[in-house]
């Protein structure tokens, strides 16, 4: 808890400022129902709404809203706020959701027309000071910093990791370097506010209009003492009179609202059940709901139901502890309090555990073409797990439940009688994440060998935008909630019991109901897999790919620990001389792993950067990489911070973490590879993320040796795609420069360079080169010239002359990408070249920003999509190929466009060209596909 305990604490919530806050919080990965309504908006403003409540626990509150009228600052200068972008419709829609919320909370919602919200809380914060009340501001705006004293402040919300912040006086006077927060309104006249549109006077910047109102005091006064400046400090200050009054006036909050309140009207009340209830159901905001309602869905071992109408106060029940242990802000799916459960479901779940009944089961399941499966197990790393039971259902409402014996020989053999249903290659196994399972089987030496059925990976090409665990595809295409496995072992913790501590019957009732609604998930997925012209991909790409992944899980690569351990000695070594240094060009020390002491340092002590110093939006200067290699040419001390940051990072998270993840059982790293992540289909890794590795500096290539062949007999082989995604735009855009210059084997970026600047290939410059590579891979992204021009630290009319060159001169990638916007525009999603759809419900927004970021989607989905699809149907064949000819050689890791093999040396002539033939002719193509292809005794000398 942040804020002081008062009898009488005031929360002000400036309502536009979080919401829209909270909506670009998502904008990467929206939130999106299963009505296709974007709920990220209400979700986040909701989390930021509860916080307040539970931990803070204000004794009044109200939501302040601005209206759609004009006020006086729209009359007194017609510029004001006029370049704002119209409301993104996602969030438009949101907005009524917003106030169903704060009716069903009791939350007071308060907009006056002709007033802003910062007026409406400034007038009100006021009021209630001389109430005798506490009252805290919650907003983002820097602007009412003029607001706080000794008993109103701002309260700025958390963000990014970061907690909450109060900002007081003292804070406010601090952090603008004034005496009273009265002379923000100064600096804010002086300096303006571009998101605003108040002008300030053109060419003051933050740091000259603090050190005016230092020197003068105010405006007005610096105004009447411009012959105490000079030079083109005095010219911009005369010129910019009069902006410099309306600016002051615009930034001035107004304190006499007419509107008057009462503490009642404003005090926390209880909630309305309904209400809430109704809202979250239509939300699809299951977790919050359960934690608002004290409602949890009940266990299936008792018969015991929450009254609908009676549960825990929200307000007085819960306190701040309590808030910490249960309350968790997490969505995995929809709630509603007509959901079907295991209780109110008609169901026939069988024990199985005689050889009578196995037989029985036995001989059901030889007479089905299709079952559905699922395994208990003791944990969820596969090489750790041991298989508690497994679960069968071959027709809604109905499954069986084999639990398996802690003595491992007594499971195996039970195990091998089931081998011959595994095995048979004319049955379809059918399951919610098969990968696990297979490789659970796999601990005891059996081998799938059916056809699959992955509801995960279906849901997945159908919506690859939702969420795709059991759980939420039950409650969502089944209306049926599931049985939660934290009633049978225990929420995360040292006291969570393992799955052979629960009582067998809780877990047949738990397992068969699993494989119950994965077969009925089945049945759902697959006519919609037809519908959306997915079922090729997802029969001929993503399911046979599952076994691949999981052979690769299985087999892991060889680390080089001890070169791993020598390498951590020498950048602590790098770290500490690193410190040293900027230490001594700094002239003090302080702690360079600080964002916020690096921008003091940089930008107050040693004065880098100049006026145009960006800060974030918790006030703090921005330090991040791309600031920082803007400002590399200006002193020598940010090259070095950039150094040290690379050095610490690569220990923390590479050197040192690594050894720590390989497995006792095999001597080796082995890495999860996800398929349902990335809405483009690119795959991803976790617990390591090795997707990550680092490649563009020295140092972090070094990180790569120490990935070796697992013993003398075996070489590590890489085989990389060449610029397959430029490839890939002069495919599908059938431009004709662009596929010539690869049809003839040319440097595409010596040739690009060419065409740009209208000269030979002999002429072109390595910078030219230089410029033409950012922008072949740039325009695949939809960059822009801004963005051209920061990159490469270019004038933007230089930059824009460069791509409008560009598309000139391939007038075939600027129809692509037109065509691929309006396209999506039409149809609400593009394809790859295999039909794999990303889906854009921001396309016809009228944001612009909103807008744009799915614009660029559309030109780079299909592009990226493809790469993605090529690697995978090439690993396809490749571990086809490997199997039949039964190769020692195995493929190992898959990053990117690169695949990377621990090949026999014996075997390696042979399996080049294996490998090299599947990755060219993976997808039929007319521009030719280049793989390169390196041996060595690490990864980096093979890369």
């Amino acid at each position: 808890m942040l804020t002081q305990d008062h009898p009488k604490k005031l929360f002000l919530l400036d309502a536009f400022a979080l919401i829209y806050r909270s909506y670009f919080a998502f904008i990467k990965n929206p939130r999106i129902n299963s009505t296709g309504l974007n709920t990220s908006a209400v979700f986040g403003f909701t989390n930021t709404l509860l916080e307040i409540l539970y931990q803070e626990k204000p004794t009044h509150i109200a939501v302040v809203f601005d209206t759609a009228a004009p006020t006086e600052r729209h009359t007194d200068y017609a510029e004001y706020k006029a370049q704002r972008q119209e409301m993104p419709e996602d969030l438009r829609k949101a907005i009524p959701y917003i106030f169903q919320l704060l009716e069903a909370l009791n939350i007071h919602a308060i907009g006056i027309d002709g007033y802003e919200a910062d007026d409406i809380v400034g007038t009100m914060a006021k009021q209630a000071e001389q109430k005798g009340f506490l009252t805290y501001m919650m907003t983002p705006d820097k602007d009412y910093g003029q607001l706080v004293s000794e008993n109103i402040f701002i309260y700025k919300p958390a963000r990014m990791g970061n907690g909450a912040e109060i900002l007081g006086v003292k804070e406010i006077c601090e952090k603008w370097d004034i005496q009273t927060v009265d002379q923000l309104i100064e600096i804010l006249g002086l300096m303006g506010d571009a998101s605003d549109n108040i002008p300030g006077i053109p060419g003051v910047g933050e740091k000259t209009a603090i050190q005016y109102i230092k020197d003068f005091g105010s405006i007005e006064n610096l105004l009447q003492n411009t012959d105490k400046l000079k030079g083109k400090a005095k010219e911009k200050v005369e010129q910019g009179k009069e902006l410099a009054l309306i600016s002051k006036k615009l930034a001035t909050i107004i304190l006499d609202v007419p509107y008057t309140w009462t503490e009642e009207e404003l005090t926390i009340k209880d909630l309305d059940k309904d209400k809430v209830r109704n809202l979250f159901k239509e939300l699809e905001f299951r977790q919050l709901a359960q934690k608002l309602l004290g409602e949890d869905l009940p266990p299936a071992t008792s018969s015991k139901k929450t009254s609908p109408d009676k549960g825990p106060d929200l307000f007085s029940e819960f306190n701040a502890e309590e808030k910490k242990e249960t309350f968790q802000f997490d969505e995995e799916a929809p709630i509603g309090s007509t959901f079907n459960t295991i209780e109110n479901t008609v169901h026939n779940y069988h024990l199985v555990k005689t050889d009578t009944e196995i037989n029985e089961l036995l001989l059901l399941l030889n007479q089905n073409t299709e079952f559905s499966f699922d395994t208990e197990t003791t944990a969820l790393d596969t090489y750790d797990a041991e298989i508690v039971g497994m679960s069968f259902s071959i027709k809604a409402n109905e499954a069986y439940y084999v639990p398996c014996s802690p003595n491992q020989n007594d499971t195996l053999a039970l195990l091998k009688r089931f081998e011959p249903i595994f095995q048979d290659n004319s049955k379809t196994l059918i399951g919610q994440n098969i990968k696990y399972d297979l490789q659970i089987l796999s601990n005891y030496g059996i081998e799938i060998k059916n056809k699959l059925f992955d509801t995960m990976l279906a849901h997945f090409l159908i919506q690859p935008e939702m969420r795709h665990g059991m759980n939420v595809l039950s409650e969502t295409y089944l209306n049926y909630s599931p049985v939660k496995i934290d009633t049978l072992i225990g929420k995360k913790g040292v006291s969570q019991l393992n799955m052979r501590d629960v009582e067998e019957n809780l877990i047949k009732e738990y397992a068969a109901e699993d494989a119950d609604i994965t077969l009925q998930l089945k049945q759902v997925f697959e006519p919609k897999l037809q519908s959306t012209h997915t079922e090729d991909l997802f029969n001929q790409v993503e399911v046979p790919l599952l076994s691949v992944l999981s052979d690769m899980e299985r087999e892991g690569v060889h680390l080089d620990v001890p070169f791993l351990k020598d390498y951590s000695k020498l950048l602590e070594t790098d770290i500490i001389e690193k410190e040293k240094s900027i230490y001594e060009m700094a002239g003090k020390s302080f702690n360079i792993a600080s964002p916020k002491q690096v921008g003091e340092v940089l930008f107050d002590h040693m004065k880098i950067g100049g006026d145009k110093i960006k800060k974030t939006k918790t006030g703090q200067y921005a330090t991040g990489e791309d600031i920082l290699v803007k400002l590399a040419a200006k002193n020598p001390i940010v090259d070095e911070i950039l150094n040290y940051r690379e050095l610490q990072k690569l220990k923390s998270t590479y050197v040192d973490a690594l050894p720590l993840l390989v497995k006792n059982k095999t001597g080796r790293l082995h890495t999860t590879f996800n398929q349902v992540v990335a809405v483009t289909g690119r795959l991803s890794s976790d617990n390591p993320n090795l997707q990550n590795i680092p490649i563009r500096t020295e140092r972090g290539r070094e990180i790569r040796k120490a990935f070796i062949p697992r013993n003398n007999d075996y070489i590590i082989l890489s085989a990389d795609y060449s610029q397959i995604e430029l490839r890939l735009m002069a495919e599908v855009s059938k431009d004709e420069g662009m596929m010539e210059a690869f049809l003839q084997n040319l440097d595409i970026h010596q040739a690009t360079a060419a065409k740009v600047y209208g000269i030979s290939l002999e002429e072109v410059t390595r910078e030219m080169r230089s410029n033409a590579k950012m922008v072949n891979f740039g325009i695949i992204y939809g960059i822009s010239a801004f963005g051209l021009s920061e990159r490469l630290n270019i004038p933007r009319g230089e930059a824009a002359e460069i791509i409008n060159n560009y598309f000139e001169k391939y007038s075939g990638v600027k129809t692509y990408m037109d065509n691929a916007v309006n396209n999506a525009r039409e149809k609400g999603f593009v394809e790859t070249i295999l039909g794999r759809r990303r889906y854009l419900r921001d396309i016809n927004s009228a944001n612009a920003t909103v807008r744009g970021f799915a614009e660029r989607n559309a030109i780079n989905a299909p592009i990226q999509g493809s790469a993605a699809d090529m690697i995978k149907i090439a690993m396809i064949n490749i571990q086809k190929e490997f199997k039949a000819k039964n190769f020692q050689s195995k493929m190992v890791l898959q990053v990117h466009d690169e695949l990377v093999f621990d090949a026999h040396k014996s075997e390696l002539e042979i399996i080049k060209p294996i490998i090299e033939n599947h990755m060219k002719y993976a997808m039929k193509t007319t521009v030719p596909i280049e793989v390169g292809m390196g041996e060595g005794e690490n990864w980096l000398k093979a890369h």
